[in-house]
Parts: structure tokens; sequence; C-alpha cells
């Protein structure tokens, strides 16, 4: 959905979070994630760099630095972020006009993507599973939720959400 938003939705620049999980083959620091030591993550926690963050059962933590908002805003960019649950409800408090999205893959299919993916182990395929099935329950506190059962259609629907919501934030703008 990200990557079909940044194509399509020209105006959309991806916040590049930050995590704490070793780097996996061809990822690039400050491209896919800025790659952070445990240390060097709760030294920018400590100094409130992160707009919000998350700590994964399987223990690595990931979240948005406050400066990747700001570098996007600099570029006349409108920032996208790619969160979990809690982060994205976190944003929602933080930012005035924040809009959130829960995409909604089914069970299922989400598990064939992951074992499909082969970047978790089992029992981090497990974890993330009850996750996933924890985080539905809360999928009603979202600005607009989209069922992702097909890429091609949700992709559309994502799309046509992030520009009706670019539309009537211009529209407030202008008066």
């Amino acid at each position: 959905m990200v990557q079909a938003l940044l194509e399509r939705v020209p105006k959309l620049r991806l916040a590049v979070s930050a995590t704490t999980r070793p780097r996996r083959p061809a990822e690039e620091d400050g491209v896919h994630y800025w790659f952070l030591s445990d240390a060097e993550f709760d030294r920018r926690l400590a100094a409130g760099e992160f707009l919000e963050y998350h700590e994964f059962p399987w223990g690595q933590r990931s979240g948005t630095l406050r400066s990747e908002l700001d570098r996007i805003g600099r570029d006349g960019g409108v920032p996208l972020l790619e969160l979990e649950l809690n982060g994205s409800l976190a944003v929602r408090e933080a930012v005035p006009n924040a809009v959130t999205l829960f995409v909604d893959a089914p069970l299922p299919e989400l598990e064939r993507r992951l074992r499909a993916r082969a970047t978790e182990s089992a029992g981090e395929i497990e974890e993330r599973i009850a996750l996933a099935r924890e985080q539905r329950a809360l999928a009603g506190r979202f600005d607009h939720v989209v069922a992702n059962e097909d890429r091609e259609r949700a992709a559309d629907e994502c799309v046509a959400i992030v520009e009706r919501e670019l539309a009537a934030a211009a529209s407030m703008a202008c008066r």
C-alpha cells in the first residue's frame, strides 16, 4: 500500500522509520530504515527525538523521528508514516489533522505473505499473527479501514482516500 501511495500521490513522502533490528541484505540506511543501535535509540528517545515508537514482543524497536517530518515539510511534501497500531494512535493524538488508515489483511493471507517473504522465524511469524489479531479489534479507532484481500483494489481505495483527504485539507487552507 505504501508503494502504491508513493507512486500515485506525488505529494506524499515516506517518513523513514528508525529501527534497532539488523539490516537485511539490500537495505540501505536512510532509505529503507534508519538503523540504530539500542544505545542510540535510547539516547534519541531520552532526547525527545521520536514522535512515536513501538517495542515489538520479539525485542526490536521502531519509531518515527521528528526530524523526518521536518525534512518532508521543508521539501514541500506531505509525510506518509507506516506505523504499528499504537504508533498510529499516538500520532493521531500528537499531530493535528493527522489522518489514520488501518489496512486489514485477512490473517491467512498475512501469514502466507510473511512465510513467502522468509525474513522472520516461525516463532516471529506466530507472534506477528497474534499481534495482528489483537490489532484488528482496534481498527474502529482509525479514520478509515481498508480491507486488503486484493492488493490492487485495496491500493485503489487507499489512493482515493488520501486524495480526498488532501483535497479537503487544501480546501480548508484556502478559507
